[in-house]
């Protein structure tokens, strides 16, 4: 009993550290966006005198947030709903069907996943140049269906090689085609997954920076992240307004996780056995 209560103080103490040092940022950034300008420079590590949501507001109107956060929730919605169409057609083509050459495409799919996107820039920008798709919504739901789509085959591939060949052989000796296999046994099981692997690409299209930053060259067509960070030049003499901003950027991812914890850590899981 000792050394086991000995053998949890071991793993408690240090993920107590690993909490505080994730929570501390987020609440020094709450703490600096309810506070005035002046407070800040007064001393920016003391808590606020007066709780105002003044400086969140005002990053929303006079900085064109509502905007930044419409265009985020466009190119996100469609990256996601493409990624999830193309990622589990693919998982189920790899996982369950035969046809030469598939151990071969699944190993350029893990090689995708190994590319920095940095070694691919240039050619990536050029080539977007070339089919007018610079500066638009589609051209950056592409690009990020590009860059995640070889990580959702990846998952999704996984997840459906553990549901057993006897449900599809069954399905399809009742007379099912293979997109009939895949749209009534396939996706109906593959649900856990479907979650897990939109929410982990939300956030990932969410959080983005680079990538909408090379497509997305004008103003009004930027999304939340590039606009939040533009605001650390414009008002970086108000850094209470820079932190409100954060802070609404922050707010849906925040959200996510804590609302879909579950179900992301059921999703990721749910491929690892069988039944």
């Amino acid at each position: 009993m000792r050394e086991r209560g000995i053998g949890r103080w071991v793993v408690a103490v240090p993920m107590c550290l690993l909490a505080l040092a994730t929570i501390y940022p987020m609440v020094f950034t709450l703490n600096v966006a309810m506070k005035s300008r002046r407070e800040y420079v007064l001393d920016r590590f003391s808590l606020a005198d007066h709780l105002t949501a003044a400086n969140i507001a005002d990053a929303w109107t006079s900085s064109g947030l509502g905007r930044y956060t419409f265009n985020s929730i466009v190119v996100t919605g469609g990256a996601v709903a493409l990624l999830l169409l193309l990622g589990s057609m693919a998982g189920y083509a790899f996982s369950q069907l035969t046809f030469r050459g598939r151990k071969w495409l699944f190993l350029v799919c893990l090689g995708a996943l190994m590319i920095p996107f940095q070694v691919i820039m240039v050619p990536f920008f050029r080539v977007l140049g070339q089919i007018h798709l610079l500066d638009t919504h589609v051209g950056l739901i592409l690009a990020y269906t590009g860059q995640f789509l070889p990580f959702t085959i990846f998952l999704m591939t996984s997840f459906y090689s553990r549901i057993p060949g006897e449900i599809v052989e069954a399905a399809r000796v009742d007379g099912s085609t293979t997109l009939g296999v895949y749209r009534r046994i396939m996706l109906p099981l593959g649900r856990p997954a479907l979650l897990s692997v939109g929410i982990l690409n939300a956030l990932f299209c969410w959080n983005d920076v680079l990538i909408s930053l090379l497509v997305m060259q004008s103003e009004q067509h930027r999304t939340l992240m590039v606009g939040v960070t533009a605001l650390r030049g414009q008002y970086s003499d108000n850094i209470p307004l820079f932190a409100g901003g954060v802070l609404v950027a922050a707010l849906p991812v925040i959200a996510i996780y804590l609302f879909f914890q579950r179900q992301i850590t059921d999703g990721v899981t749910a491929g690892s056995t069988k039944g």
